[in-house]
């Protein structure tokens, strides 16, 4: 069997609040597969975000340790985990952080830059993400030009255009409506299929269905950690 992509050990993490220890996460251990999609879940405060950042490698924890595609990033300086970040991580946002003056093909280019590749090479492996997602025809808009939901395949697109290990989604469809919402589901849902790790981090039960695998936690621990029995069914409510 293939070693995990994603493997806690242990992890917590401790903000200090002026004379406050606040107890974010506590002796966390989970352990994800390539190609698996799960959803982390739980009230605000639960300790999502947290965990989210930390496997997202935009944060370090105070204790255990992470090991993340075979490398243990849970000590790294913030430049070592830039560059993990870059080659390893896909992010998607629920507030899409797209350069509003810059075209779909330049959004999603964007990575490139800091991997090293010339211009030629960063607007061909854009344009073949771009059409990944069904956007290639919308290569030359900007961002206001584009609804919500395009916003967001291009801000997908953007994530995948490295190959990264794993694609991490943050409250994917908070700013989108409800129709919009599944579509861009079922396109992670697509990307699922063709073999991506997916990681997504969500409050909404009916979004939270579409993983394989839901995570929730409360108060900093791991409350449970499940195989989505409702997966075959969300596709008959919701389409």
């Amino acid at each position: 069997m293939q070693p995990p992509v994603i493997e806690t050990t242990g992890i917590s993490k401790i903000y200090q609040m002026g004379a406050e220890r606040i107890h974010a996460l506590r002796s966390v251990t989970i352990s994800i597969q390539r190609g698996e999609y799960v959803a982390f879940m739980g009230p605000s405060g639960s300790g999502k975000s947290t965990l989210m950042n930390i496997v997202g490698c935009l944060d370090t924890p105070t204790d255990g340790s992470y090991v993340l595609n075979g490398q243990d990033v849970s000590r790294m300086s913030d430049n070592q985990l830039a560059e993990v970040r870059n080659k390893e991580i896909g992010f998607v946002f629920q507030t899409f952080n797209l350069l509003p003056r810059a075209s779909s093909l330049d959004n999603v280019a964007l990575p490139l830059i800091y991997a090293g590749y010339n211009k030629r090479d960063r607007e061909e492996k854009a344009m073949d993400s771009l059409r990944s997602v069904g956007l290639d025809t919308r290569a030359k808009h900007r961002p206001n030009e584009l609804s919500g939901g395009q916003r967001q395949r291009v801000a997908i697109a953007r994530a995948l255009v490295n190959n990264p290990s794993i694609l991490l989604a943050d409250e994917p469809t908070g700013n989108l409506d409800t129709k919009t919402s599944h579509e861009i589901m079922d396109l992670f849902e697509a990307l699922y299929a063709k073999g991506h790790t997916i990681i997504m981090v969500t409050h909404e039960e009916d979004i939270a269905r579409y993983a394989h695998r839901i995570v929730r936690l409360r108060d900093g621990l791991v409350e449970s950690d499940t195989v989505n029995t409702d997966i075959a069914t969300h596709h008959l409510v919701n389409g």
